[in-house]
Formats: structure tokens, C-alpha cells, sequence
């Protein structure tokens, strides 16, 4: 029998992407889903577009009250989740067809594994992909979640992914407490290493999501806050997860992300750039 999976979409103000982010989740060709979708008090036309996708019997449409940033609309539609399996994709993020059913075969080939992560492509306003195949340091297969973790601390970033290229267990997500906002630019990274401080990760090593980029990615405020966040989580890892990484890991780690938010921040500019450039021959 087919695990029931449950995709949760936190929308908040996405109504220039959201009809093609529920587009895509529609199009699975694993079909026993259910898809829960909750608008965060949307000032936009969010709210209005997602009414069209009522009538499927797979998506229940449910609003929260404004407040409590990303983690309250994360942890609310996440929490009225029912499947084994749940998988949350933000409301301007695409996921491939066969995403669900390659994560689920996953997860049910490694019963150790708590947590399935894929490949993703960077995507732009118009849904091509700037970036292709990102993601996951080399890692292949079953992989003990302990050296997940210290792979993502020694990387200085996010190897798995935004929250579209991950399938989680939803028992391990409930026992961990639900997201994590202690670091809230890093809210994903540090609830994954929370899973898999539980069990396994198990890798499927192709692209299968597109994650867009924004303006909002592209400040060196942000870049500065992104750095000294992954810098507070490597310290988390240290100090409440004796042995998982040494002291060189942690300053290594440390150097890792303030150079990867750099990095990250002028392939942003870069990229604004040719946005705008596309948008102008239009």
C-alpha cells in the first residue's frame, strides 16, 4: 500500500506564483496526497487565487491569523497534517512531478531514515532555471544522520535544501517539537539536523524542486545576518551534540558561511541583473 503523504504550503502575499506552486504539487504522479494550504493574512490576491483549487478533494484551504512571522503559518499548516510523510513547499516554489513518489520510495527502502532530501534547480521569476542541480555536498544514499549534520556545519550552508526538496517523517517532526526558529533564516536547516539527530538521511540524487529567488536575498544586511545565524547554529551543534563536530569543524564551518553568504549574495546581484534584462527584451 502507498504511504500517505501530506504537502503543506505556507502561503503568505504569493499570489504571483502561487497558482503555479499549487500547479505543480497537483501534477505529482504519486496521487495519495493530501494538500493542506494555510494563508498567513495575505494582504494580496493569494487568498482569492487558491478558492480555484477548493474543489479538489486532496487540498483543504485553511487562513492564519496574522503574527508569529514564518514559524506560526509553518508549524499551523504543518500541525494539521495526518500523512507519514510530510513535505512543506513555499507558496513561490515548484516541485518536479515525480518528487513524491522518488521520496517516498526513499524513505520506504531505508526504514532508519527519517528524513529524504533531493537536488534542486535555482529558478527565476519565470520559472527557468538560472542554476541547475544544487544541493547536497556529494552525498549519496543511506547516509547516518549525524554525518549529515556535520556535512551541513562543515559546508557553512544548507546542503539539503529548501523545505520542497525534503520529505520528513511526520511523527520525528511532531517528537521534535515542530519547526525550529531559533536561528530564524536558518528555520529549515535547523529543524532537518533535529530530524536526523533521530535517524537517517536518504538521499535521492537528482533535481526535483525549483527554488526561486527574490529581492529580498540580495542585501548585505541579509548576507551579514545569514552568517552570523550559521554561526550560532554551528555553536548549537557543538555544545548540545557532543561529537558530532570538532572544534575545527565549528571554525571551519564558521568561515565556510560568512564565504558562502557573500558568494551567495553576489550571484544574486548577478542574476537580478539578467532578470531585469529579460524583463526589458519582453
Amino acid at each position: 500500500m502507498s504511504a500517505r503523504v501530506s504537502i503543506v504550503v505556507p502561503a503568505f502575499n504569493n499570489a504571483e506564483y502561487i497558482e503555479r506552486t499549487m500547479e505543480s504539487i497537483l501534477s505529482q504522479t504519486h496521487r495519495n496526497l493530501e494538500i493542506i494550504v494555510s494563508d498567513h493574512s495575505s494582504t494580496d490576491e493569494t487568498w482569492g487565487l487558491l478558492q480555484r483549487f477548493a474543489a479538489d478533494p486532496r487540498v483543504a484551504l485553511l487562513q492564519t491569523e496574522a503574527g508569529g512571522g514564518a514559524l506560526a503559518n509553518w508549524n499551523r499548516v504543518s500541525q494539521a497534517a495526518t500523512g507519514d510523510y510530510i513535505k512543506l513547499v513555499c507558496g513561490d516554489d515548484l516541485i518536479y512531478p515525480d518528487l513524491v513518489a522518488d521520496q517516498v520510495k526513499a524513505l520506504e527502502s531505508a526504514p532508519s531514515a527519517t528524513l529524504a532530501a533531493c537536488a534542486r534547480d535555482i529558478i527565476d521569476a519565470n520559472d527557468d532555471p538560472v542554476v541547475r542541480n544544487r544541493g547536497l555536498a556529494g552525498l549519496r544514499g543511506r547516509v547516518n544522520g549525524r554525518t549529515a549534520v556535520r556535512r551541513t556545519v562543515v559546508a557553512g550552508t544548507n546542503i539539503f535544501g529548501e523545505p520542497g526538496c525534503v520529505m520528513m517523517k511526520r511523527e520525528t517532526l511532531e517528537k521534535v517539537g515542530w519547526w525550529d526558529a531559533s536561528f530564524p533564516y536558518l528555520i529549515d536547516e535547523t529543524t532537518y539536523a533535529r530530524v536526523l539527530f533521530e535517524g537517517d538521511l536518504v538521499v535521492v540524487a537528482r533535481s526535483l524542486a525549483g527554488f526561486r529567488i527574490s529581492d529580498s536575498q540580495w542585501s548585505v544586511r541579509l548576507a551579514k545576518s545569514q552568517s552570523e545565524q550559521a554561526a550560532a547554529f554551528h555553536r548549537w551543534v557543538y555544545d548540545e551534540h557532543p561529537g558530532v563536530i570538532s572544534r575545527f569543524d565549528l571554525a571551519r564551518g564558521d568561515f565556510a558561511a560568512s564565504v558562502m553568504a557573500l558568494v551567495r549574495r553576489s550571484a544574486y546581484v548577478v542574476l537580478r541583473h539578467r532578470m531585469r534584462g529579460k524583463e526589458a527584451k519582453q
